[in-house]
């Protein structure tokens, strides 16, 4: 059996289509942190899902918090923003697990309706479902990973469905959110400056745009890539920052 351990704020426009993808599976924990939109009012419609509100205190300590919770020892950490498709759903459900192994997803993101194939986003993967008794996520405040120790890894064939952005603001929110944690994460532990962000910046767009082929993908290339390289700047200003304060 596996629990699914899900972290959720204010993510009515695709909770709904996440949860659906998840029905066959025995228990989902929300924690969430704090909605203020119909997003708890769509989870109690699940006759699976048990919801918890929590203060946000880090990706890392959320999860494994969450993780606390379930019923289960096979933990899958899944966002709100995230479908199971239902040809991964069937091949996890008919895997045997095994507790030596964690296991990983490949990830198809969309923007504006597009799968995007660059900047980054494609190829693109991720260790989510392995056992509470082996293992567990670090507490990272951000960029959170499963601590694989002496475990073994295997992928599965099939895909995530992934909606990180629906609109323009949600960068926005984002950027502002991930810029912070970067900095309160490394805070004299990195060193930084204002031209230091400024370079950062810069080769991140650099990286995006044209590296990773974000031109390809027209106008959705570009915003992601100016998305990419506002958070890159912003992290580095918000770390100079932060150390400087006494």
């Amino acid at each position: 059996m596996i629990s699914i351990v899900m972290l959720c704020k204010n993510s009515s426009e695709t909770l709904k289509k996440v949860l659906d993808s998840a029905k066959s599976f025995d228990e989902i924990i929300i924690i969430d942190t704090g909605s203020t939109d119909d997003s708890l009012e769509i989870a109690k419609n699940f006759k699976n899902v048990k919801i918890f509100t929590k203060e946000f205190t880090g990706f890392g300590p959320l999860r494994n918090e969450g993780a606390k919770l379930a019923k289960n020892d096979w933990i899958l950490a899944l966002d709100s923003d995230e479908e199971i498709t239902k040809e991964l759903q069937d091949e996890m459900l008919s895997t045997k697990l095994d507790e030596n192994f964690i296991y990983g997803f490949h990830f198809l993101n969309f923007f504006n309706g597009k799968l995007i194939k660059c900047c980054g986003w494609y190829p693109e993967k991720h260790i989510r479902l392995y056992n509470r008794q082996k293992t567990s996520f670090s507490n990272s405040l951000v960029h959170e990973k499963i601590v694989q120790k002496d475990l073994l890894l295997k992928y599965f064939e099939n895909h995530v469905k992934h909606t990180p952005y629906r609109k323009i603001d949600d960068f926005l929110q984002k950027m502002s959110k991930y810029s912070t944690l970067f900095a309160t994460q490394n805070k004299n532990k990195k060193k930084s400056s204002v031209m230091k962000a400024i370079v950062h910046g810069f080769f991140a767009f650099f990286k995006s745009y044209f590296l990773k082929k974000g031109f390809l993908a027209k106008k959705e290339g570009f915003i992601i890539s100016i998305y990419n390289a506002n958070t890159a700047f912003y992290k580095y200003l918000k770390l100079f920052e932060i150390n400087q304060k006494k």
